[in-house]
């Protein structure tokens, strides 16, 4: 059986963090476009709680992470199909057999880095992009807060799916 990979989930989640710090950093990033479109300053900046920020992205982060998973590692989707099936958790069924062996041929077929950075990719443009464009939209933000949040969520969704179909179970 295919299990999830508790420590691929949980260095994945660390990707928001790591992005973030780069891609808004007003010195190295996005950050001075971000900060002007979302009229944060400095001193906005300075009364956060970091550490809670941080802590809540990491689980946030992680919570990404599950979900991604479904999404860039397709024998996942088998799963989901037999799951209520009987003798589908029993490795001795007919069921369990046939899946033992359908996974034992098929279950590294798109296993890449580079096949899920398609994904997260995609789910970035398909999914992260509309869901901030709609709020944005709402809340009467400007292009370039939509670019700077969709950008983001784009390149790190491309690298929690890298990460995530590539580290096997």
């Amino acid at each position: 059986m295919m299990a999830i990979n508790w420590l691929a989930l949980a260095v994945t989640a660390l990707i928001p963090l790591l992005v973030g710090v780069v891609w808004y950093s007003p010195s190295i990033g996005f950050g001075k476009a971000w900060m002007l479109a979302s009229g944060m300053t400095d001193e906005k900046v300075q009364t956060g709680n970091m550490p809670l920020i941080f802590g809540l992205t990491y689980v946030l982060g992680f919570f990404v992470a599950l979900v991604l998973q479904t999404a860039v590692i397709h024998q996942m989707h088998l799963f989901s199909i037999i799951a209520n099936e009987p003798g589908a958790m029993d490795p001795n069924s007919e069921l369990g057999v046939w899946l033992g062996d359908f996974l034992a041929k098929y279950g590294s077929n798109f296993r890449t880095f580079k096949h899920g950075v398609f994904h997260g990719i995609l789910e970035g443009v398909m999914f992260a992009f509309p869901v901030i464009a709609i709020l944005a939209l709402f809340e009467r933000r400007s292009f370039r807060y939509i670019a700077v949040h969709a950008g983001y969520w784009i390149v790190v969704l491309a690298l929690m799916g890298g990460v995530i179909c590539a580290w096997q179970a």
